[in-house]
Parts: C-alpha cells; structure tokens; sequence
C-alpha cells in the first residue's frame, strides 16, 4: 500500500488512540479531529497532526478534508458503564452518528476524498443463537441502534455518489484503553465475573490493537460492509470465565445474567446472541487478529493493565 494522506474523526477515543498510532507505522500521515489544546498535545506526541474543528461544521470539515487521500470516522461517545442502560445517556452518541455522520461524507464530497471508514459495530445485528452470522445477516432496528444505522447508511451514500465507502462493524472492543473491559475486568479481581443474558449466548470481541490494524487494511479494501471481529467467538459463560483466569481468580458472584433481558431495548446490544464470522475481511485485506480470542487477549490486558499500576512503597 502506498502512503496516504489519512484524516481521523475520534482519533482521541478508545480505538483512535491506537489507530493514530497505527496508520502512522504504517508510513501514513494522519491528522485527527481534537477538540482542546490538551487532546491536540496528545496527538503531535502520537506523529500526528490536529485539527481543531467541530464534527458538525460541513465547512470546517471540507476545508480540513482537502488534500486527504481517506477519511475516517471512528467518532462516538458511549455512555459510561453506569449510565448505559439509561435511553438519556446515548443523547450525544447518537448526534454524533447520525448528525456527524451526514457532516463527515457531506464534507469529503464536497473535497473530493476517494475513500471514507466508517465505524459501525456488530451488536445491531439479529441474535441468531448458536448459528454463524456474516455480513449478510439481517441486522435489527431498536432506539440504541439507530446512529449506526443512519452512520451505515451515509457512508454507503458515499459509496454511491463517489469512491469507495467502507463500513467496519466492531465486536465488543477490549483492551487497555476500552473503559467497560478495564471495568469488568477491575470487578473480575474482587471475584465478580459479568455476565449479560444467557450463559449460552455467543459475544464476539475484538481488541483495540487488532481493531486498529484493520481501520489500517481497510484503506485498500473495497467498497462493503466487513465484520470485524477475533476467530473464535465465546459464550458469555466462557467469555466471564476466561476474565477471571486472566486475572488469575475465582469468580464468586455472576450476573447480570437473564435478568439483564428483562430491560428488553435497553440493554439487547449486551444480552444477544451473536457468534460472528470475520472471513469477507480477512479475505479482502489478507489482515488477522493478533489475538484470535479472549483466553489469550483477556491474559495480554491484565499483564498491560498490572504493568501500569503504581508500585506500592513501605517507608
């Protein structure tokens, strides 16, 4: 692949932080979208250039966007664990994909960027038990979903009027950096394993460096959908267990469990069964997970997250 000209929306996020990174590796100029001095500082540290604009100014956009040979939007703003299954919470988030949405593919046509990213995530997809889901799955409508399906459907609008539009459908993102896990996994150390919906049901995840390589191989791949997910999904049941082994305890208490389906819409993206295939990427762009499940991504955390707490002194 030849070195691009990459503008990044969310590049500050969980997965921007290591996509920034990433793309410049890979011998690719960024700039990324900031919006304070001090996230612009942690960007020049990265290699990268920021740009301090706002999502939803078509203008300031387009006038950024010029000369970019790609643009990609991993803008978002997920609720915090403890206001997750508030319908208010999501208020933001769902602007953001749907109203910043129309602003990112608005402003790359108007300057001509040939390609556009795109991120999504598999979680609107129907619960389809035990069986395999692929990308041409019928997916599902409910209130949390909407941004992704209004975010979908303007990159493919992109497509449509311009080059190539590309949508990349992320599991459950994990690692150090990804606020939730790094919670779930602070509760496994004091032997409470989380668990939504039945212990049955499939999760697919994705770490954030894996989920990063491939924002990088979707720069030469073409126009489509792609799921973006580890090998080998879990059942929930496996997935709480592999957590605890991670952080090498027992659990002692599980749950939410069922009860959590007892919310219905506001908390399906967390309780659905979804054992999702990652076969049209690999196939596209050759790229494959470093880590091919949890067992092995869950253990690489847990050393990464011990290795930045702070050491205790005695006097």
């Amino acid at each position: 692949m030849q070195p691009m000209k990459v503008f990044v929306a969310g590049g500050t996020g969980a997965i921007g932080a290591y996509t920034v990174p990433a793309l410049i590796a890979a011998g690719h100029t960024v700039t990324a979208l900031t919006r304070s001095p001090q996230k612009s500082a942690v960007v020049r540290a990265q290699g990268a250039q920021p740009a301090e604009i706002s999502l939803f100014d078509r203008a300031q956009l387009r006038d950024a966007f010029r000369g970019h040979d790609a643009v990609v939007n991993l803008a978002s703003a997920l609720p915090s664990a403890e206001k997750f299954m508030f319908t208010s919470a999501w208020r933001e988030c769902q602007r953001i994909r749907t109203e910043g949405s129309a602003s990112v593919v608005d402003a790359a046509l108007d300057a001509g960027v040939p390609r556009l990213l795109q991120e999504s995530v598999v979680m609107i997809c129907r619960d389809n038990g035990a069986e395999w889901v692929d990308e041409n799955s019928p997916v599902d409508h409910f209130p949390v979903a909407v941004g992704n399906h209004v975010a979908e459907a303007n990159a493919r609008r992109f497509g449509r009027e311009h080059a190539a539009g590309v949508v990349l459908r992320f599991g459950i993102f994990y690692g150090p950096g990804a606020a939730h896990s790094e919670q779930i996994m602070r509760m496994a150390r004091h032997h409470i394993g989380f668990r939504a919906g039945r212990p049955g049901a499939y999760v697919s995840s994705i770490h954030l460096a894996d989920a990063a390589a491939a924002v990088v191989a979707a720069l030469d791949c073409p126009t489509g959908t792609y799921h973006i997910v580890d090998d080998e999904p879990v059942t929930r049941r496996d997935d709480a267990r592999a957590m605890a082994d991670a952080v090498g305890v027992r659990g002692w208490i599980t749950g939410p469990g069922r009860a959590a389906s007892l919310l219905g819409d506001r908390t399906t993206s967390m309780t659905r069964s979804l054992r999702v295939r990652n076969e049209r990427f690999r196939g596209a762009t050759g790229w494959a997970p470093r880590y091919p499940d949890v067992r092995e991504g869950y253990s690489q955390m847990a050393e990464a997250l011990r290795s930045q707490a702070p050491s205790s002194t005695s006097s």
